[in-house]
């Protein structure tokens, strides 16, 4: 009789989390959000590393954009020296304060600050490829922009695509602290649900298990990914060799 009064009283409280006035769709709408932010975050931040990786790469091996690196290397350290909650509370409180978009706003600032990381792999990727490969872009003729557009980055985004895929599971988990300037993606739904129901059990487990999934097909994704290229460079290897 106890056991079945404590399964019947599991099923209440899920029910209640879960079930209860559609409460369900809470869920699916927190998780649309957290992958929304991931997502234009992820755009925003490749975009910013590349850009950030390519004026350090030209200054390096050119001796130009020596003003811009400098303006590149204080970005990278201020966003990778300061906590991205901090960052996201200053973005919110203070500059967007105007801007009623708490979901834009969030995925400009993971954007921002996942730039600095995107540009350190950028970086990683661009000084793998072959240090001859500028010297002979530009012997043939073309400039530096068309070296890098025709050449460099190819290569490069290709070196960089596993660790870029990475950055975006990395994206899915941290973007959970949004909730602290109360906007409604995954990590805030339990919290909500929980003022109605008084019971943090359950909408913290299915939130838990929505993030374990999310990220476990994320990852599959990206092994997929890595076995592929792997092969792609297995295939190459072999046919350089004339096999």
């Amino acid at each position: 009789m106890k056991m079945n009064e404590f399964f019947s009283d599991l099923w209440r409280r899920f029910s209640k989390a879960v079930i209860v006035e559609d409460r369900w769709l809470l869920y699916l709408e927190g998780l649309g959000n957290t992958l929304l932010i991931a997502l234009m975050a992820a755009v925003l931040g490749i975009t910013i590393g590349v850009v950030l990786a390519m004026i350090n790469y030209i200054n390096k091996k050119t001796g130009k954009l020596r003003v811009a690196t400098k303006i590149s290397n204080f970005y990278i350290t201020l966003v990778r020296g300061t906590p991205v909650v901090l960052q996201l509370m200053i973005l919110y409180f203070v500059v967007f304060s105007f801007w009623d978009n708490g979901i834009m706003i969030g995925a400009i600032t993971f954007g921002l600050n996942s730039g600095a990381y995107v540009a350190e792999i950028a970086r990683s990727g661009f000084e793998s490829v072959d240090d001859g490969q500028m010297e002979a872009g530009r012997a043939m003729g073309l400039s530096t922009w068309q070296t890098m557009r025709t050449i460099i980055i190819p290569q490069a985004v290709r070196n960089c695509l596993p660790p870029l895929f990475n950055e975006f599971i990395m994206l899915v988990k941290e973007t959970a602290i949004v909730g602290y300037v109360g906007i409604y993606d995954l990590g805030k739904i339990p919290g909500l649900i929980q003022s109605r129901t008084f019971d943090y059990l359950f909408p913290l487990l299915i939130a838990a298990v929505l993030y374990l999934i999310v990220v476990l097909g994320l990852t599959k994704i990206l092994h997929v990914l890595e076995n592929r290229m792997a092969k792609s460079d297995r295939n190459r290897g072999g046919v350089a060799n004339g096999k």
